[in-house]
């Protein structure tokens, strides 16, 4: 389901923050066949752990 089309406010999976539809520079990231968003911040401060798959929890 895409979040934008339905006016969904998203939740960052790792600090919180929330935003209105999905913010082109959010990334959104699929574990254990979950969808979890992280913000730009977020996404910025671990990008090496996101570009190697590791799991959230590992970061």
């Amino acid at each position: 389901m895409d979040p934008e089309a339905t006016g969904t406010t998203l939740t960052c999976a790792r600090c919180g923050t929330t935003a209105e539809g999905f913010p082109p520079t959010w990334t959104c990231s699929v574990e254990n066949g979950g969808r979890h968003y992280f913000c730009d911040d977020c996404a910025r401060a671990n990008l090496r752990a996101i570009e190697g798959r590791l799991d959230s929890a590992w970061w």
